[in-house]
């Protein structure tokens, strides 16, 4: 009787020493959604989730599956240094018009479980996507427009001219590079 127990003890000490880690003890995304806006029909377009080496150990992603057949996953194959970065590619094909919501499940060596991470966005006719960005062309356009906030920093009332006038103001707003996500062609 002795045996056994001493038996059973000693596997169950065998199997607790080899317990895997969680996959969130491994790694951290600096986002585990990107929204990927508005996307034009038929242009194939990628969204990039940067994962960060939190362990004592170089980080391995074994897999980053899509769950569907519309979304290509890439991802850095070589081992990650503790502390360093790895990124994960997630090509979304954008065939049908309207909301999607795609999930990727991702595998870290090491870890007894996955990760979801997860890219949204509403994908647009070529007719809606000109419209909304002000083109004819039907072309993606490779710049978001943000208008810029006025404000008076003076105690002197405000006076109209050109940057106050309407009209003037179109030709005020400043152009800002996209970085979330990169049209492919």
């Amino acid at each position: 009787m002795k045996k056994l127990l001493f038996t059973v003890a000693a596997f169950s000490f065998v199997a607790f020493s080899y317990a895997q880690k969680k996959a969130d003890e491994l790694g951290k995304f600096k986002s585990e959604t990107i929204d990927m806006g508005k996307l034009q029909q038929g242009t194939p377009t990628t969204a990039i989730f940067t994962v960060a080496n939190i362990g004592n150990t170089p980080l391995i992603i074994e897999q980053a599956n899509p769950t569907c057949g519309c979304t290509i996953g890439d991802y850095t194959k070589s081992p990650i240094a503790p502390g360093q970065n790895g990124e994960i590619k997630a090509t979304y094909n954008a065939v049908g018009v309207g909301h999607f919501e795609k999930r990727l499940t991702v595998k870290f060596a090491g870890a007894d479980d996955m990760k979801s991470i997860t890219i949204k966005g509403d994908v647009l006719t070529k007719e809606e996507y000109a419209k909304l960005n002000g083109s004819n062309s039907g072309t993606p356009a490779a710049t978001n427009t943000v208008a810029p906030k006025l404000q008076n920093a003076t105690p002197a009332p405000v006076k109209k001219d050109a940057a106050s006038d309407k009209h003037s103001m179109k030709k005020a707003v400043k152009k800002t590079s996209a970085t979330s996500v990169a049209h492919s062609n």
